[in-house]
């Protein structure tokens, strides 16, 4: 309002009064003004509820923090040690997340929708109902993490592991899967829907409730698995995986003859 009041005052004085060195001036105290306190804000210390959005954060020792409601959108977090840290409630947004260790750190409810990276560390992770939705985890571990109610939908983590997770009422429908390690898993009522899990390691689950309706399941690995109570499976798909005569398969399917398949199927 200062710029605007100065601006009209010399107006009645005449064009000339404000100068171009002038006005240079009063847009670059504008500026500044916009900009410095989302920079102060990256000079934050690690606390509750710190808002680094945007800012680069690599490279760090966080590890046992209390970083719960944290705002990390589009932070940079490259290699960044989050163990055992609180971050229940944190947005992570479109972060970059690449070589990040969130092993045992509380992450429920967290959001890292649209985030991207490559052999992030989630194992004994608490996510439960955290959003994964369209971001890009490949090669990443979240080995015996708590999932629970969590949203893979359109997410890419192919080759990722799940070892021994709760994935419990997740949503991974339309997502990229392939050759991902659910061993030991629990997928009880897990929405399969669409999703690519061609060649994954599906052996010995039971998928009791699991809603496979157009899944891709080539040379998916069942041997062993519990299908009887799976939802939408239908033959075409079956007669693409590779199972075993332990394989229970619902009502009115039946084993391909190609099953058993070899150990290691190309």
């Amino acid at each position: 309002m200062r710029i605007a009041n100065v601006h009209l005052t010399n107006r009645r004085k005449g064009p000339e009064a404000i100068t171009p060195a002038t006005w240079l001036l009063f847009v670059g105290l504008s500026v500044m003004l916009l900009v410095t306190p989302a920079s102060a804000e990256c000079d934050d210390s690690a606390k509750r509820g710190v808002d680094w959005s945007g800012c680069s954060k690599a490279n760090l020792v966080l590890s046992r923090r209390d970083l719960s409601g944290a705002i990390l959108n589009r932070a940079r977090l490259t290699s960044t040690d989050f163990s055992a840290s609180n971050l229940s409630g944190a947005r992570l947004r479109e972060a970059e997340v690449s070589f990040v260790r969130f092993e045992g750190a509380d992450l429920s409810g967290a959001d890292f929708t649209k985030a991207s990276g490559n052999r992030t560390n989630f194992t004994r992770a608490h996510l439960r109902q955290a959003r994964f939705e369209a971001a890009e985890f490949s090669r990443s571990s979240f080995a015996q993490a708590v999932l629970a109610g969590s949203s893979f939908a359109k997410a890419e983590v192919n080759r990722s592991t799940f070892e021994g997770a709760d994935l419990t009422g997740a949503d991974m429908s339309k997502a990229e899967l392939a050759r991902v390690v659910l061993a030991n898993a629990k997928v009880s009522d897990v929405t399969f829907s669409y999703s690519n899990l061609a060649r994954a390691d599906m052996r010995g689950l039971s998928l009791e409730g699991a809603d496979l309706t157009g899944a891709y399941l080539y040379l998916t690995r069942l041997a062993g698995a519990e299908l009887s109570q799976a939802r939408g499976l239908k033959q075409e798909q079956l007669d693409l995986a590779c199972g075993s005569n332990e394989t229970k398969l619902p009502n009115g399917l039946k084993p391909p003859e190609t099953w058993p398949c070899s150990e290691n199927p190309d």
